[in-house]
């Protein structure tokens, strides 16, 4: 396995921890004031690490303000849109779109980095794409509660999540440093996350201790695992790191079955069998 497909699988693990402990958070506290505290925590986090980690006599003008721009939407708005599409279409749906990430990462990645998957990798893109899909839809049967339009909610944030990922993979072509895309990054996003906490007063203002635990949390899962993204980026193509990032289902999947005793349904089993089976085929090719 190569060092970047270990990272993007070690990100998926703490993505999918951290979406476990999101529900935690969730139960006490509302999504904007839970991104305004777990955003905070990873650049507090990143702050203190940076007399370590950062190097600034390597800093280039045109990576930091690509990175600090990625932080505007990623995880900021990202992570809001999401939060919005979770309370509209419920988690399953929601995820389910949102996991077309993968798809707009490397489309994007085609056209602006000339990063050609072969059929192979294709293949197990698509697979991973469609079995996270069906992971993420949960039970059959479902009815539809919500309109149309929100579909643009989870769409988005795919979008976002996707598009970003070639645009830090040219950042570190100029500025070869995944703490300073992440430090960047989160700096920025904490700062969207408290705006936007003191703007939408009605969710923004709504803290309790419990919550902001969990949250805190689920900020340092996240800013690990996007670190590790970056990471990876780092290290190999947008066709390999993205659709491994994009198995995180899989985590809170099994963290549900140890935990919580839940067994997959035959739609669930479908999505890991091709999951798995399509991360495999990417490995294959990375190896």
């Amino acid at each position: 396995m190569t060092a970047a497909a270990a990272l993007a699988l070690g990100a998926a693990v703490l993505f999918g921890f951290g979406l476990v402990l999101t529900q935690r958070g969730l139960a006490t506290m509302t999504p904007v004031a839970g991104a305004a505290v777990s955003m905070p925590a990873a650049a507090v986090l990143f702050w203190a690490a940076a007399p370590l980690r950062f190097d600034p006599s390597a800093w280039d003008f045109t990576a930091a303000a690509i990175f600090a721009g990625v932080g505007v939407l990623y995880p900021a708005i990202a992570t809001l849109l999401t939060f919005v599409a979770n309370r509209r279409m419920g988690p399953g749906v929601a995820g389910a779109l949102g996991n077309l990430a993968p798809l707009f990462a490397v489309g994007l990645a085609v056209v602006t980095l000339g990063e050609i998957p072969g059929a192979g990798q294709a293949a197990g893109i698509l697979a991973i794409v469609i079995g996270v899909g069906l992971i993420s839809l949960g039970a059959p049967g479902a009815v539809r509660a919500w309109p149309v339009w929100a579909l643009a909610l989870p769409l988005a944030a795919a979008a976002i999540r996707g598009g970003v990922q070639p645009a830090v993979k040219a950042g570190l072509a100029l500025w070869p440093s995944p703490f300073a895309a992440v430090l960047l990054g989160y700096t920025v996003s904490a700062t969207v996350a408290l705006l936007a906490a003191l703007t939408l007063r009605r969710d923004g203002r709504r803290f309790t201790r419990a919550g902001a635990g969990w949250f805190a949390l689920v900020g340092l899962c996240n800013g690990l695992a996007v670190l590790g993204l970056y990471a990876a980026l780092d290290r190999g193509p947008v066709s390999l790191v993205s659709p491994l990032v994009a198995t995180y289902p899989l985590v809170t999947l099994a963290l549900g079955a140890a935990l919580l005793g839940l067994r997959p349904h035959a739609r669930e089993g479908a999505g890991i069998a091709l999951t798995v089976g399509g991360g495999a085929l990417l490995l294959i090719r990375a190896g």
